[in-house]
């Protein structure tokens, strides 16, 4: 990863693991990231992926810390099913990484800071969640279905694929 350097083992204490990912968020501060760091480890404490804010860094609004971090997991442990890891980071995590991380079957999340510690330094995600409990009609950005048979063709692909990889 982008200048992360991992610790061969940190003493395996909860405190230790959510002082790393604060070292990420601080440290993604330093560098002109927004103030998150994220860390995943196994059962054992071992660190298996890192990630901090990498959003204005990288013109990319998708890497929050949490999302690197799953990436970083993933790519390190050849997987895209982390149900036997877990996630530390130093805020509770914006809807978008929340999906994230049920997608990536984590079960288990430590986090410091809350969503009101956040939205007092600016990052306020309460307009997604709002938004996430309306009908679609409802929401400021416009949806329109488009019944078209190209949508259709993969994902008839899918259904008649006898050797896929269900996730």
């Amino acid at each position: 990863m982008n200048n992360i350097k991992y610790t061969d083992k940190i003493s395996n204490t909860n405190d230790n693991i959510m002082k790393e990912a604060c070292d990420l968020a601080s440290y993604s501060v330093s560098i002109g990231g927004g103030p998150f760091g994220a860390v995943i480890t196994d059962k054992d404490l071992n660190i298996v992926g890192k990630g901090h804010n990498m959003v204005t860094i990288n013109n990319d609004p998708t890497q929050h810390a949490e999302i690197v971090a799953i990436r970083d997991a993933c790519k390190n442990l050849n997987t895209y099913i982390l149900e036997d890891y877990q996630l530390y980071t130093s805020c509770e995590p914006c809807p978008m990484c929340l999906s994230a991380i049920y997608w990536s079957r984590i079960k288990v999340v430590y986090y410091g800071n809350n969503r009101k510690d956040a939205k007092n330094i600016g990052f306020d995600d309460d307009f997604i969640y709002d938004e996430i409990t309306k009908n679609i009609e409802d929401r400021s950005i416009k949806m329109h279905i488009c019944n078209d048979i190209y949508a259709k063709g993969s994902f008839n692909k899918w259904s008649e694929k006898q050797d896929k990889q269900e996730y």
